[in-house]
């Protein structure tokens, strides 16, 4: 399979996890502090993604300093488009309770919503990319860790979605479009950055990361937090530990 293809699939496969959760939601009504256990099982994968993954591999290829720049960069963008979005309504998107807005109650909420889910998907996706171009491969650690974290992520906020009283078109095609999207942001992380130096690519992935790592304290974290806090840090643990043994094996 070409390596741009691979950047594709890969990207789309990831970002389909979260149509799957969605579907789980959708169809099932799974408790909250169920939904809580799965956010934090994905939150400590992903943060352990982060760590051995993604800004441990960006210092040792292209240095420290464009890998910091990259990271403060990445949080600095996530954090102030996100309270942009969480103005118009956006702010509990990943709340699988009551707390959505529905469109009634907050007028564009609903597109807001679909943004923020986008910006959410989008620096994980570019990652997958980026390995590519850096490795000649996709590491099987961050892609388990994106596949395994979008699927909480589909799951608790397709429930505030329907509590909302949004629709199934609606659900389906936010999350069949960022699924699409993923795959694209992929392969542009792939295409863009063929002949880049190693210090650009170290900084573009070090970006994503801070980006990520900031949707999950914004985001990811405070829904875990909120329905079963007494072991959303052992779940999150057995998450880091989960993507660390997979870091591990790949190598």
């Amino acid at each position: 399979m070409p390596v741009w293809l691979q950047a594709l699939f890969w990207g789309t496969l990831a970002g389909g996890a979260l149509v799957l959760g969605s579907a789980l939601s959708w169809w099932w009504n799974i408790p909250s502090k169920v939904v809580s256990l799965i956010m934090s099982f994905g939150a400590g994968v992903l943060i352990s993604a982060l760590a051995f993954d993604l800004v441990d591999e960006a210092a040792r290829a292209g240095g420290l300093w464009p890998t910091a720049a990259g990271f403060l960069a990445g949080a600095l963008v996530y954090v102030g488009a996100n309270a942009l979005l969480a103005r118009r309504g956006a702010k509990h998107r990943k709340r699988s309770g009551g707390k959505q807005p529905s469109e009634k109650e907050s007028p564009g909420s609903g597109t807001a919503i679909a943004v923020g889910a986008l910006l959410d998907g989008i620096p994980e996706s570019v990652v997958l990319g980026l390995g590519l171009v850096a490795g000649g491969a996709v590491s099987p650690a961050v892609l388990a860790a994106v596949f395994i974290s979008n699927v909480p992520e589909g799951l608790s906020s397709t429930a505030g979605m329907k509590k909302a009283g949004r629709s199934a078109g609606y659900v389906f095609g936010v999350w069949g479009g960022i699924a699409i999207i993923s795959g694209i942001a992929s392969l542009i992380g792939y295409l863009s950055l063929q002949s880049a130096s190693v210090e650009l690519v170290a900084f573009i992935t070090a970006t994503a990361a801070g980006a990520i790592l900031a949707m999950l304290a914004d985001t990811m974290i405070p829904e875990a937090f909120e329905e079963h806090h007494t072991l959303t840090g052992l779940i999150a643990a057995v998450g880091f530990l989960t993507a660390f043994t997979i870091n591990q094996a790949g190598n």
